[in-house]
Order: C-alpha cells, then structure tokens, then sequence
C-alpha cells in the first residue's frame, strides 16, 4: 500500500556508504559502474562449494578484500561474522559523509535490511563442532542472530533511539530505506539508517535457488563475465554478489547537514498472496503507480528507472511489462546487477545508492551483456555509460514471498 502519513515534511539522503565485490567506497564503486567493471568468477570462499566436488564451483562476485576502519577495536572484530565487518566498514562511510557526530544520539536511528544473513558462518561452525558440540564458542549466541549486526553497529556508533531488522529478501534493502523515510516523517527521529545487510551464503541455498531455477546455471562457466544478463534473451538466472549499503535519511533543516544527494518524493509497498518466487505484474504496476502518487508525479515526470532487473527470464518480462504499463518506456534505464551481481537483502540498498551517485555524476552506467534486450523499445544503457542529467527516478525491489517495492527520488538542486 502507498504510505500516507499525516505532517508530511521533506526528506532528504546526506550520507551514502557501499560496499562490493566490483568496489568498496563510493568512488571505487563509481568508478566500477561506468567502466562496467565486474568481478565474477567461480565462489572461493569457505562454505560456497560442494565439499566433495571441488570443481563445481557456483559461479559470483565476492570481495576480495575488505578494508574496516582503525577506529574499530580489534577485540570486536575478532568475533565479528563477515556479514557484520561489512556492515560496519559501510555504515562508517554513510555516517562520517552525513556529519552524524554532530547529531543527537537520541534521535537517530538504524534499521538493518536482510534476515537469515550469515547462513555462511552458521554451516562451518556447525562443521567444525559436529564432532564435539560443547566447544561451540558463546558467541555463536549472538552471532546467529539477525539483531547481532543491530547490537554491533549501535555499541561502535552512537544510535540511541532504536535499532531493529527487517526481513523482505530480496527486497530488504529498499523496505529499510522505506522504513527509515516512515521513520522520519512520523517524527519518530530527527535521522534513521537503512543499512542493507550482505546476505553471507552457503552452497546450501545456491543449491535451491538453482533447483528453484532461480539462479543462473552453468552454462557459462568457462566464460563468468557473460554470466549475468539481465533483460537479455540469453539471460537463465541472478549471479550472487556480495554487497552492502547505507543510506542515511534525514528530516530536512533539522539539523546543520552535507548537501543533500535527493528528496524522498514517494514510496510504495504491495504484497500479492504468494509464497512462492514468481512475480506479479499487478503488484510491480501498484508500487510504481503508489509511488508515483504520493509523489506528485504522472510517468511523464520520470528520467531513470532503475529496476531490480536480477536476470530471472519471468521476473524481467514480468517487471519490463510492469513499466510499460505505467507509462515508463520512454525512462532511460539500466540494470545494476548486471555490473554487482545479486546482492539479495542488500540490492535494494545498493540500489537506491548506485541511482543516487549517478544522478550526481550526471551519467548512468552501462548494462553489461545487454547484447539482445528482451524489448528493444526501452531507453537502455546498453555497452557504454551515457552522459545524462537526472532529475527525478524510480528505483524498484521485488522479494520472494509476493513482496514489491518502489522509491522515487528527485536530485537535490
């Protein structure tokens, strides 16, 4: 349903903070984006491949290393899940850009994107004990719950109003930053964080999402970089790719802040009865039409759309009908996770983060493999980035369950 909050006030992003496998930081992330730089290959890292058959590797972009901040004490980190480093590396960037020391602790507030997000860690400590079951650490007590990223962020940061999570798959990381801008106009907070979690997976959920057919097979395995091809005829599923964002929300003249990247013009949410992972054409056109709604604006208003786009063959047709229906076919657009891979709970983060950065960079990204789009008609970004000013767009999330979403922002000029 489209959010109707009485009070309305302006809500605009200060602070972004990114975390990728193609880069970490919004400049090496930036820079990733309009070269169209990528990072798949076969997944190496302990846990992501089947333990007798070490060639059938699932194909992915993973970070290859991961840089976390001095000021973190090591006695932290030492029992910190992958899952939570990144949370904090990212976090810090979004918080230091939006000047937040200087904020009140009180008012600020942190909602974390993704559930079930260190699946990973989970399966090798139940490995390494299986044996002997009494030498499980005790931090395995905290660290196989979601509210362990929330309780790790809020000790090393200042975040004194509220911190808690929430679960939307795929479609997390758009839901926190829904939520957070909910947060703010409510006047619950003066600032609230959306922090899109990585979502740190085992070969055992690559294994059903590809029985499910919903990640890519093998078929490219000698060649990973044509491997993730949204909106492409060849496309045959999403590539994972490890990712994190944050974006910092605030309400607007509450306190001293950066310039801001955006307003928040309108959201939207709709749920379609489904458990299952097929997409519904009448929920993606109720969020896109909600959104547009709360925000003022008729199709016409929209430049960029940004899409969730994971490669999946029903869920592009799908989402491509979706924003023909809406009126959108003129909007330039580009898929992100072309470039990324999946991030799962933290695309819709990154997501909203990628738009912003390229509504100041005044380009959009190319989509990489785009070589023969399901539908010629669209204004695609196809093998080159494309100069282009952006002044207001639509970024769009869809997650299992029958979950969909959408934010239309408008650039600060």
């Amino acid at each position: 349903m489209t959010s109707r909050l009485p009070d309305r006030c302006d809500v605009v992003i200060t602070g972004l903070g990114v975390t990728t496998a193609v880069g970490q930081g919004k400049d090496d992330f930036t820079a990733a984006l309009f070269e169209g730089r990528h990072a798949f290959a076969p997944m190496r890292r302990p846990g992501r491949s089947l333990p007798d058959e070490v060639a059938a590797r699932f194909l992915g972009a993973e970070i290859a290393e991961l840089s976390v901040p001095e000021e973190f004490p090591a006695r932290v980190l030492r029992t910190a899940s992958l899952s939570a480093r990144v949370a904090l590396a990212t976090l810090s960037e979004a918080w230091h850009e939006a000047g937040l020391d200087e904020a009140d602790p009180t008012r600020i507030g942190l909602v974390v994107g993704g559930s079930n997000v260190q699946q990973r860690e989970l399966i090798q400590a139940h490995s390494r004990h299986v044996d002997h079951p009494e030498f499980v650490r005790p931090s395995y007590g905290l660290t196989f719950m979601d509210s362990d990223l929330c309780g790790l962020c809020t000790e090393l940061f200042p975040i004194r109003s509220f911190a808690h999570t929430l679960g939307g798959a795929s479609a997390s990381g758009q839901l926190a930053v829904l939520q957070a801008v909910r947060a703010v106009r409510s006047g619950q907070v003066d600032v609230c964080i959306a922090l899109g979690a990585l979502m740190d997976l085992s070969y055992w959920e690559f294994l059903a999402f590809r029985a499910m057919g919903a990640m890519g097979s093998q078929r490219f395995a000698d060649d990973p970089g044509a491997a993730c091809r949204p909106f492409d005829r060849q496309r045959d599923g999403f590539l994972y790719g490890e990712a994190c964002g944050a974006v910092v929300v605030e309400r607007e003249g509450a306190r001293r802040h950066p310039e801001p990247y955006a307003r928040v013009l309108g959201t939207a949410t709709a749920v379609d009865g489904n458990r299952n992972p097929d997409p519904s054409l009448a929920g993606e056109v109720s969020v896109i039409r909600g959104a547009l709604a709360e925000a003022g604006l008729t199709a016409d208003d929209i430049d960029y759309v940004n899409p969730h786009g994971t490669g999946s063959v029903l869920g592009d047709d799908t989402e491509l009908r979706a924003l023909a229906e809406c009126g959108l076919g003129h909007a330039r657009i580009n898929a992100t996770k072309s470039i990324t891979g999946h991030g799962l709970t933290a695309a819709g983060a990154v997501e909203i983060v990628a738009t912003l950065l390229q509504m100041r960079e005044r380009r959009l990204h190319p989509t990489r493999n785009l070589e023969d789009p399901v539908d010629p008609s669209f204004g695609w970004v196809r093998e080159k980035a494309l100069p282009y000013d952006v002044g207001t767009a639509i970024s769009l999330s869809m997650g299992f369950g029958g979950l969909s979403s959408a934010i239309c922002l408008r650039k600060w000029r």
